[in-house]
């Protein structure tokens, strides 16, 4: 059985699996104060299947659930969800260490208190916002450029833009497979934006999607840095002010 509930200002998604009805709802109610939506799944099968259709950006197993460690593996073998943060829900000290050899990245030792289980959250929480924005497709619209070596050049607008690519809308359609180069300015940021870029799918209404293949450093910096901003902007300000809060106590 899964069970599901969404949040309007969700930043990131997280995957419960437990059956112990008694801590999914003490980790879901503290996970979506935290602007996390939490999907609960009381079947290994059924969590599964959930992992390889969507993107988690954090995932609590419970130690008591059968084959833990396959589903870790798996989380691990994910084109998707490989980097997901992920939590173990553990009974004792034994099952913690056991859980943090194993290789999951943080643990909620029973019995289950709503400090105990923020503060584990809260210092996980920077890991959950950077793996949000490793996929986050800012909207965005400003002109851009899309040029190809003995080609004409394509002129459009943005419509989102990711640390990976970007969605636009051009005159002339673009077709999938065709390499080139793309120019951009964000709004707020000095350096225009200049990256090697493949087309990866196109339509017949002129939007295109835009895979990029190199971007200099010190401009992935830039982007990096200004999806945070806008993905920060996101989060209720309650979480913002408990989040930054943590960033200033771990300088």
């Amino acid at each position: 059985m899964l069970t599901g509930q969404t949040s309007h200002q969700a930043i990131g998604a997280a995957l419960l699996v437990s059956r112990d009805n008694i801590a999914s709802a003490q980790i879901g109610d503290l996970f979506r104060e935290h602007a996390l939506s939490v999907e609960v799944s009381f079947d290994i099968s059924t969590a599964l299947d959930r992992l390889s259709r969507r993107k988690f950006e954090a995932v609590v197993i419970d130690s008591s659930a059968e084959s833990q460690v396959p589903v870790l593996q798996r989380i691990r073998a994910s084109a998707s969800n490989r980097t997901a943060v992920t939590f173990a829900l553990t009974n004792d000290r034994e099952s913690t260490a056991r859980a943090l050899t194993d290789g999951f990245g943080f643990v909620l030792e029973r019995p289950l208190t709503p400090d105990a289980i923020s503060h584990t959250l809260r210092v996980a929480y920077g890991m959950i916002v950077r793996e949000r924005r490793r996929y986050f497709r800012c909207p965005v619209s400003v002109p851009v450029l899309f040029s190809r070596k003995a080609a004409a050049e394509s002129f459009g607008r943005t419509v989102n833009v990711s640390e990976s690519g970007m969605a636009l809308r051009t005159a002339t359609r673009l077709e999938p497979g065709w390499e080139g180069s793309t120019r951009f300015t964000l709004p707020d940021l000095l350096h225009e934006m200049m990256a090697d870029c493949r087309v990866c799918w196109s339509r017949e209404n002129g939007e295109a999607g835009l895979s990029f293949l190199f971007l200099p450093s010190n401009l992935a910096s830039e982007l990096q840095a200004w999806l945070t901003e806008k993905l920060e902007k996101q989060l209720p300000e309650s979480v913002a002010e408990k989040f930054y809060a943590k960033t200033r106590d771990s300088r």
